[in-house]
């Protein structure tokens, strides 16, 4: 019996060796994003299709781009995709980052209260982040070292004005979390207009300065990490993922992305 029994043993294990040699392992990599790419719905278009075609598992850390670029320096990260280009630049220059890879834009606003109570509608961004300071209207940043909080301060800059006081919080969070905050608090806040058109609905804010120059171009791009940086990295799975993303189908649907919930595209292609 006890022989009978060993052998039955010594079968299930051979054979659940034989079936787990058959199936590949699960391949995996980290991808550090911000939260306006997260926020707009693209990555839950995009990465299921990559993770069935690829058979790599992406986990995302969705945070604002200073943070995913620490996250990155830190060796936690296989990729960044990010838009904050002076601070991408440096990334690359620092020799953490191979290459800086754009893929898409779309442009902030700057969004407020219907009643637009500093009326700045209209006017360029600087003269109505003048008229905001001036009318101390309520205005929430995000104060987070984002690519959006590096665009707002630049803004402010152009505007000769430094904003302090209590008309000016700062969220310490995400943009959705932001438009959340000033949509309560009947405030103006900068924002990616993929965040803003795609929960809108749910948002008592209304569009008062919407981009279309370059001041308020806001560019997206990949970022390999460098090997040399990261031991542990996962250099083809990172690879396969910006291949992915520069596929011709894939930019297809990045530049279609938007128009059936938001009425419009809320990225265009590089």
């Amino acid at each position: 019996m006890r022989i009978v029994t060993v052998i039955a043993v010594a079968m299930t294990i051979f054979l659940a060796a034989a079936v787990s040699a058959q199936e590949p392992a699960t391949r995996t990599m980290t991808l550090a994003t911000t939260t306006s790419v997260e926020n707009s719905g693209l990555l839950d278009a995009l990465l299921p299709r990559f993770e069935k075609e690829s058979g790599i598992k992406v986990k995302v850390v969705a945070v604002g781009t200073g943070a995913a670029l620490r996250i990155a320096r830190e060796g936690n990260a296989d990729l960044v995709f990010v838009h904050d280009p002076k601070g991408e630049e440096k990334f690359v220059s620092e020799g953490f980052g191979t290459e800086r890879i754009p893929i898409m834009y779309n442009y902030f606003w700057i969004v407020g209260p219907a009643a637009d109570p500093a009326g700045i509608k209209g006017l360029s961004p600087e003269e109505a982040f003048r008229k905001i300071a001036a009318a101390k209207a309520l205005f929430i940043s995000r104060g987070d070292k984002s690519g959006t909080n590096e665009k707002e301060l630049a803004l402010w800059g152009k505007a000769g004005v430094k904003p302090s006081g209590e008309w000016y919080l700062e969220s310490g969070q995400g943009m959705i979390e932001t438009l959340r905050i000033a949509a309560q608090k009947g405030a103006y806040t900068l924002t990616d207009n993929a965040t803003y058109l795609f929960h809108r609905k749910d948002l008592a804010l209304a569009p008062l300065i919407r981009g279309g120059s370059d001041l308020l171009l806001n560019p997206y791009a990949l970022i390999p990490i460098n090997p040399a940086k990261n031991p542990g990295l996962k250099k083809d799975e990172a690879a396969a993922l910006v291949s992915f993303f520069r596929s011709p189908v894939v930019r297809e649907i990045i530049a279609a992305y938007g128009k059936e919930k938001a009425g419009e595209p809320l990225f265009f292609i590089k």
